[in-house]
C-alpha cells in the first residue's frame, strides 16, 4: 500500500498487491482525516481479494460493483471513523499530533465529526445531507440523457436545486456544477454508487455486529483493535468478490435481505435524534 496527496482523494494501483491511495488536506483538518479513512476502506477491499490459485483472475477476485466498493469506504469512514468508540481511542493521538486540540474531549470530536451543516461541496458534506447532493447529480444526468436539459441549462438548474433542496446559495460554478471530476472524465452514472454504498454499509455493519457481538465490536474499536472487523469483512465481502452475481444476492447471503434503505434511515434517525436532542 501507498499514500500520497492529490486534488481529489482516490484509490488505484496495479492490483491487490499494489494498492495506492491519495488524500487531500485543507484548513479543515477534519477533512483530511475523514478522506484518508474513506480511501483506506477502498484499499482494504482491493487488498482483500482472493489471490489464491483458485481465485486469481476469477469472479472471486473481482470487486462486486462500485456500490459495494463505496460501502467498504463508507463503513470505515462512518460506522467506525465517526463513532464514539473510535474517538475514545484516537483522541489522545490527535492531541499529540495537533496540540491546539488538547482542550477537546472525545465527545467534542464526536460531535464535530457528526455535525449537520448543509453546504455547496459534496465531498465536505455530512452524512445526512450527502444523499441530496447525489440525487441532484443523478436527476441532472437523467435529464441530459433524455434530452430534457441542455448542458447550457445545467448551471442554472444546479443552483436552483441547491437552494431548494439544501437552502444553499452557490457563489460560482467552481463550487457548483464544476466541483466534481466525475463528469470531466466520463464517469456518468457513478454518483448513485455513493448513496448505495452508504445504504449497504449500514446493513453490513449491523451484520458484523450480529456476528461479532455489538458490545464486543464497540469495545474493540474503542481499544483500537480494528483487525476483527477487517477480517470479518475480508471473509464475507472482500475475498468473495463477484461470486454472487449482484449486491442484492451478496447482502441476502450476509445480512438476510437484499439492499434496503430502512436500516440506513433508522441509523440516521437514531443517531441524530440523540445528537441533536430532537
Amino acid at each position: 500500500g501507498r499514500l500520497d496527496v492529490s486534488t481529489h482523494p482516490f484509490t488505484g494501483g496495479a492490483g491487490p498487491e499494489d494498492v495506492r491511495i491519495t488524500t487531500r488536506y485543507s484548513d479543515n483538518w477534519i477533512e483530511g482525516l475523514g478522506a484518508t479513512v474513506h480511501e483506506t476502506g477502498h484499499a482494504l477491499y482491493e487488498q482483500g481479494r482472493d489471490l489464491g490459485e483458485e481465485g486469481r483472475g476469477l469472479p472471486a477476485s473481482v470487486a462486486l460493483s462500485m456500490g459495494v466498493h463505496e460501502s467498504q469506504s463508507l463503513l470505515w469512514e462512518r460506522m467506525v471513523g465517526q463513532s464514539r468508540a473510535y474517538w475514545s481511542w484516537v483522541t489522545p493521538k490527535v492531541h499529540e499530533r495537533f496540540p491546539f486540540t488538547k482542550e477537546c474531549t472525545a465527545e467534542d470530536f464526536y460531535k464535530a465529526f457528526n455535525r449537520v451543516t448543509p453546504g455547496c461541496i459534496r465531498v465536505e458534506s455530512d452524512e445526512v445531507t450527502y444523499p441530496l447532493h447525489v440525487i441532484l447529480r443523478y436527476d441532472i444526468e437523467r435529464a441530459l440523457f433524455r434530452g430534457e436539459m441542455s448542458v447550457d441549462e445545467l448551471p442554472e438548474y444546479w443552483n436552483t436545486r441547491m437552494k431548494a433542496d439544501l437552502g444553499v446559495d452557490v457563489p460560482d460554478d467552481a463550487q457548483g456544477c464544476l466541483q466534481d471530476i466525475h463528469w470531466s472524465f466520463g464517469a456518468v452514472g457513478y454518483f448513485p454508487s455513493y448513496t448505495l454504498g452508504a445504504v449497504i454499509a449500514v446493513q453490513l455493519f449491523e451484520a458484523a455486529q450480529a456476528s461479532i457481538g455489538a458490545d464486543k465490536l464497540d469495545a474493540q474499536l474503542a481499544a483500537g483493535e480494528f483487525a476483527p472487523l477487517r477480517e470479518w469483512l475480508r471473509e464475507n465481502i472482500h475475498s468473495v468478490g463477484s461470486v454472487h452475481p449482484s449486491p442484492d444476492e451478496l447482502l441476502t447471503t450476509v445480512c438476510g435481505e437484499g439492499i434496503s434503505a430502512k436500516p440506513f434511515l433508522k441509523y440516521l434517525t437514531d443517531k441524530y435524534t440523540e445528537l441533536y436532542d430532537l
